[in-house]
């Protein structure tokens, strides 16, 4: 594969932009990156920037987005980057994706691709609160589209299935309010670069993966 691949990963919580992450990572060969995953990584590895980063988590605050944007520039700096990269859950607010470009234009370096998997509030609020989620083993179902062979029990280790705080119709709520006030202006940032494409987020998973692929080749 010739083309060069940095990608970001747009949408709302539950639309689904993780599972899409995963499949164009795997398909191109190019490393998924969650700021999650990367700021567990450094912390774990006892990295100066982890550390950083751990003494504001520590203290329940945010971590800064230039020291996130360090983070992030460190970890794209590596070999497995060199064709590219999924970038998923980051940038989340304008502030970032400004800090992000400022220090990748330094490196005289872009984002291609800006992919907004689209899912209208409500679907989301009905995908979510279907989700249930075994209490001991941790695994997950969806009560219409990966049900258990038996109702509100695991098949794998016979527990019982709960709806977890996280995915209450209320709380995604909250969630999708935040999303609206923070990241939605991404959209509208990206869009004025160029670089951003929509997909349907509501058909079949490997309709959205195909309506992406399409868009990258």
């Amino acid at each position: 594969m010739g083309i060069c691949m940095k990608i970001i990963m747009l949408g709302a919580p539950g639309a689904g932009k993780g599972t899409q992450a995963k499949l164009i990572a795997d398909k191109y060969g190019i490393p998924h990156i969650s700021t999650g995953d990367i700021f567990r990584a450094n912390i774990k590895n006892g990295t100066a920037l982890g550390m950083e980063a751990k003494s504001y988590m520590d203290q329940g605050l945010l971590v800064p987005d230039e020291l996130t944007v360090k983070i992030l520039l460190d970890r794209v700096a590596q070999e497995d980057c060199k064709k590219g990269y999924v970038l998923d859950g980051f940038p989340r607010t304008i502030p970032q994706a400004e800090v992000l470009d400022k220090e990748l234009d330094k490196l005289h370096d872009q984002i291609d691709h800006a992919i907004d998997v689209d899912v209208p509030d409500e679907n989301i609020i009905k995908r979510m609160s279907g989700r249930r989620a075994c209490v001991s083993c941790g695994a997950t179902y969806h009560i219409e589209y990966i049900k258990p062979q038996r109702e509100g029990v695991c098949d794998e280790c016979g527990q019982e299935l709960v709806l977890r705080d996280d995915d209450r119709p209320e709380t995604v709520g909250r969630r999708l309010d935040v999303y609206h006030e923070q990241t939605q202006p991404l959209i509208d940032f990206y869009g004025q670069k160029g670089i951003l494409k929509t997909v349907d987020g509501t058909q079949d998973m490997q309709d959205v993966f195909h309506a992406i692929v399409k868009i990258l080749e």
